[in-house]
Formats: C-alpha cells, structure tokens, sequence
C-alpha cells in the first residue's frame, strides 16, 4: 500500500515514478547497502523512460542520500547512516517496507525532543487566531464519523499548524517526520475509528490548545508530552498484536 500522506494521490510523473520505485528498492532491501544498481539501459528500458529522466532520478535519490554515482563504478546503494530520514519519501518507505518497535521508538524520541518545545514556543508566539484555528483543528478531531485514515489526517493537520504557530521556521521543516509518524498511526490500526478513541485523541488535542491559550509554556509541553508518549504506546501495542495475529 503507497503512504497516505507522504505520497500525494494523483497521477504520477516518470521522474516520481523512478524515484518511487527505486526508493522503495532500496529502502526495502531489494537493493543492500553496497550494490551497485543496474545500468542506464536496463533501467531506463525497465521503467520505460529517457536516459534524461533516469538520471534526475538518480539525483534525487542521491540528494537523499540513498546511492552515489561513480565514473567507471556505476551508482551504488549508500549506507543507511547516510540516509535523510527526516526526508518524507525516506520515512514514508521504511513504513512501506515495514517497521519494528525500535524504529517507532526512535521516530517518537525525536518528537519526544522537538514537538514539546515546538508547543511552549507556541504559548509564547502563537497569535489569538492561531490559537483559535488550533482549537477548531482539535475540536474537528472529535467527529464522531472519523474513520482511522480521517482521523490521522486530521491529526497530521493540527500537528503541522502547531510547529507553524511556533514562529520558528526550522521547526516547520520537521512536518515530514510528524507526516511519517501519523502515517503510522493508520497503518497500525484498523480501518475504522473507535468512538473512544476518537474522543480521546481530541481531548488529548483540545488541551495543549488550552494550555497555549494560557500561555503556559510548561503546561503545553506536558500536554504535548502526553500525545505523543500515549499514541507510542498505542502503536507498539497494535505493532505486536499485528506480529501474533491475534
């Protein structure tokens, strides 16, 4: 199944088309670290392109840090330690590909570290109408007709508002781990809502709201806290009950 959010439905170009495929090859392990990918001609034949397309390709891909062209070498899968996984494409692969508990822990660690402070920035900076945009966000999150994939798009958007009402543009360029993340949440539930859960993640939401609303910087870096380590938790849980089949 292609990501829910960090691939845009809507027809797709060729250049998006070898950039996705091969992505997801090399993310997924069908190309290891070390390979040398096929050449020009059977990749362009592969994938029915220009030799000009294959290679903005390629340079996308190595602008992420998955492969290096060489003169005489070919272009070669690069260590994972090279990779951008703050790159949405990157993220949205591994989800593709399939992830563990570590990895879901990881991603949550670099949230745990960004979003809290994104979130008492916001007490400090956010305006009267970006505060009431937030609620209306949070509030909307409490439709009793969400369905799982709803639900998580609706709770990406809030997210995104938030490091927006922070006034900090760095914080704005993590958007693609939050994306990621979110996509996980729909990936590792079902495909319906329960109306329990629906009202939790909107009071969860409504309350970092009411703690920027007081300016309280410490109250909305604990509520935000709280999200975060509570939908963690939720996925590793669904993770597991996926891996037993029960």
């Amino acid at each position: 199944m292609r990501a829910i959010f960090g691939n845009r439905p809507g027809k797709r170009t060729s250049h998006r088309l070898v950039v996705e495929e091969l992505g997801q090859a090399v993310v997924g392990g069908e190309f290891a670290v070390g390979d040398i990918l096929p050449g020009d001609m059977e990749l362009a034949a592969r994938f029915n392109v220009s030799r000009t397309v294959l290679r903005e390709a390629m340079k996308t891909l190595a602008a992420k840090g998955l492969v290096v062209a060489r003169a005489r070498i070919g272009t070669r899968v690069m260590p994972r330690a090279n990779w951008n996984l703050f790159d949405g494409d990157v993220l949205s692969w591994h989800f593709n590909a399939g992830v563990n508990e570590d990895f879901l822990r990881h991603v949550a660690e670099v949230r745990l570290a960004l979003e809290p402070y994104a979130a008492g920035l916001a007490a400090q900076r956010a305006t009267d109408a970006d505060i009431a945009r937030m609620m209306r966000l949070a509030v909307a999150m409490g439709d009793a007709g969400h369905s799982a994939q709803t639900l998580a798009m609706a709770d990406l958007e809030f997210h995104l508002r938030l490091l927006e009402a922070s006034l900090n543009p760095f914080m704005r360029t993590v958007g693609s781990l939050i994306e990621a993340a979110l996509m996980g949440v729909f990936r590792l539930t079902s495909p319906t809502a329960d109306e329990t859960e629906i009202d939790r993640v909107a009071i969860a939401h409504i309350r970092i709201v009411e703690e920027i609303g007081r300016r309280n910087e410490e109250g909305a870096r604990s509520a935000m806290e709280h999200v975060i380590r509570v939908g963690q938790e939720r996925l590793i849980t669904n993770l597991r009950t996926q891996e037993t089949g029960r």
